[in-house]
């Protein structure tokens, strides 16, 4: 059988040479008496065992794990350590930290596995990797991943070690996955638990992992789909908490994407993750200009006008309404203008067009060591979108236009050049945008003005 389709309750049919294992000295006496007690014993009975002597299983498991290499022996103790820990006991997990485990490396096995075995090893050791460390007990968040004191001698696995660890994985994986239905969605589902841990939202955004997710928010069907977008939103969210998170949000695709999905589901915890989502962002950078930009409003209100169940969400939907509404107010057109051209979201917008809006604005154009002058260059230099560099020149031209100094200060930041490359562009409405600014930089203010597009 392949062994990327293989199912916990598969593996845990098989039936284990222990015996062999214990004349080979690979487990001891001890070791098989606890095996065989535990070993295809019912649920119930099972519990009894962990219940009393759990740290002992941990033990032989973990010794399992690092002594034995045989493919259906791992994956097997694999399954068995799954099944305890998604049991109806979650505290199980807590067994892996239990003092007694001081001298035992207990998450070594588990982190060489997630590079080493097939899809199952791997799938089953991210899942309980994430489980244990997860179950931890907050009081000990200095201590070594097994329990042991950090002044320990021996080298031991810390916690941060196996949070990077499985970073580093689950990044690999949503670039390249092992498996091709399977890995995208247990990376995610494993992130949405560990991103509420400090350390893997400074690992994840340093390996630059959100950009990985941004693809897979976009409206679903199917019941897979809709827990694979949950799970993603869910992981955007724990990310709005974190500010160089925030930072990469605010210059990727992420806003729009979300509001798609907003707009189109009906999956009630794929809305209320994303309005939360919203609000956090909202009072952040040049989120609000976006939201009003992108409509936000009126979605907000016609999603208000649905029957949801969910208390948390209808005032998520009221918040966030009330937030938008003063955002509206606040927002002069100048602020407007600014925030798209920073986001390189550049449209024709009527205020590029509006005589009216460059007379009252144009020395807010020198703020910042002109700024936003910067920016229109530097949108020539590096957008590959028509309708963007058409704008940039075009707004470059009325700089020149209405500022007094507006050619000299063109000129001074470099901008010809750029400008005149462009009048060899293939689209047509890009090289006539691009003469306009030419023109007016060679003409000047006085002459300029009776140029027209």
């Amino acid at each position: 059988m392949d062994h990327a389709e293989l199912t916990t309750e598969q593996v845990l049919k098989r039936d284990i040479p222990w015996e062999t294992y214990m004349m080979t000295k690979l487990i001891t006496g001890s070791d098989l008496q606890l095996l065989r007690r535990y070993d295809n014993k019912a649920e119930s009975y099972r519990a009894q065992l962990l219940d009393d002597d759990g740290v002992a299983y941990i033990r032989v498991f973990v010794n399992i794990l690092r002594d034995i290499f045989k493919e259906e022996t791992v994956e097997y103790i694999l399954a068995l350590i799954d099944e305890m820990l998604t049991a109806a006991n979650p505290k199980r997990a807590r067994l892996f930290h239990d003092k007694s485990l001081a001298n035992e490396d207990t998450y070594e096995p588990f982190l060489r596995l997630l590079w080493k075995g097939n899809w199952f090893i791997q799938e089953k050791s991210c899942k309980i990797l994430a489980l244990v460390v997860s179950g931890r007990p907050k009081t000990h968040e200095s201590i070594l991943a097994n329990g042991g004191a950090s002044n320990s001698k021996s080298k031991v696995t810390t916690i941060d070690d196996v949070l990077k660890g499985l970073v580093e994985w689950l990044c690999a994986q949503l670039k390249k996955p092992s498996h091709p239905s399977r890995a995208a969605p247990s990376a995610v589902s494993c992130l949405a638990v560990l991103l509420k841990e400090p350390v893997v939202r400074s690992s994840f955004v340093q390996a630059d992992g959100v950009k990985l997710l941004i693809p897979l928010i976009s409206p679903a069907s199917t019941q897979q789909s809709i827990q694979l977008l949950y799970e993603t939103c869910l992981c955007i969210w724990l990310l709005s908490y974190y500010e160089p998170a925030i930072e990469y949000l605010a210059t990727s695709r992420t806003l729009p994407r979300l509001v798609d999905v907003v707009r189109s589901s009906t999956k009630e915890k794929v809305v209320r993750v994303i309005v939360l989502t919203f609000r956090n962002l909202l009072s952040k950078g040049a989120f609000g200009a976006q939201m009003v930009d992108l409509g936000l409003l009126q979605t907000v209100q016609s999603l208000k006008t649905q029957a949801w169940s969910d208390e948390d969400l209808l005032e998520a939907l009221n918040l966030l309404e009330e937030g938008l509404k003063v955002n509206i107010k606040k927002l002069s057109s100048f602020e407007k203008y600014k925030q798209e051209v920073l986001l390189g979201h550049l449209d024709w917008s009527p205020m590029h067009k509006d005589t009216i809006f460059w007379r009252e604005n144009i020395n807010s154009f020198e703020e910042n060591d002109f700024q936003i002058l910067r920016v229109l260059i530097t949108i020539l230099d590096t957008s590959n979108d028509a309708r963007a560099l058409s704008v940039a020149c075009y707004d470059l031209s009325q700089f020149i236009q209405y500022h007094p100094a507006g050619r000299v200060i063109v000129t001074d930041l470099k901008a010809k050049e750029r400008v005149m490359k462009l009048m060899n562009h293939e689209n047509a409405e890009v090289t006539k945008n691009a003469l306009l600014c030419i023109q007016r930089l060679f003409l000047g203010a006085k002459y300029a003005s009776f140029l027209q597009v």
